[in-house]
């Protein structure tokens, strides 16, 4: 499971464990969203800070065995849309205050309750989103137009 909602996380069987004991930072240069269209169209949009530093997504990470393989997984916290991101979808990713890191990483702080201040939307005035090629649709495409804005027409 590649997100969880931050809202639930720490009630749900399968994150409660991580959210007490096992959270990351999930190191970023922006993401993507992808905003209804048409009934089947999705435009993709790629988000990011205006400066393009790095920012850092609320995760949670487990390890665990299947069979005698081990796996080690994680997952990144949504939450509720921002301004910013409430046209193009109504959850977003986590971002974490610079301020909140050492907090979200104490493995001393276990209590939901002084976590979940931690969990709001992102203001996002220094992000910035712009729609992007269809071509982010394919993994197997790893170049530099899949953050590239789309040219006006």
């Amino acid at each position: 499971m590649i997100n969880a909602r931050s809202e639930t996380a720490a009630d749900k069987p399968a994150f409660r464990h991580a959210f007490r004991r096992k959270r990351c930072l999930i190191a970023a240069s922006g993401f993507y969203e992808w905003q209804k269209t048409g009934s089947k169209q999705k435009q993709p949009y790629y988000i990011h800070r205006r400066d393009d530093k790095p920012f850092a997504f609320a995760g949670l990470w487990e390890a665990w065995s299947k069979g005698e393989e081990p796996v080690e997984s994680c997952t990144i916290l949504t939450t509720e849309a921002n301004d910013l991101m409430r046209p193009l979808h109504d959850r977003m990713p986590v971002i974490l205050d610079v301020k909140d890191f050492d907090c979200w990483l104490d493995p001393a702080v276990q209590e939901p309750k002084k976590l979940e201040p931690l969990l709001a939307p992102y203001s996002g005035d220094d992000l910035t989103a712009y729609p992007i090629s269809t071509c982010v649709n394919s993994p197997r495409n790893q170049r530099p137009q899949c953050i590239e804005p789309l040219a006006a027409g």
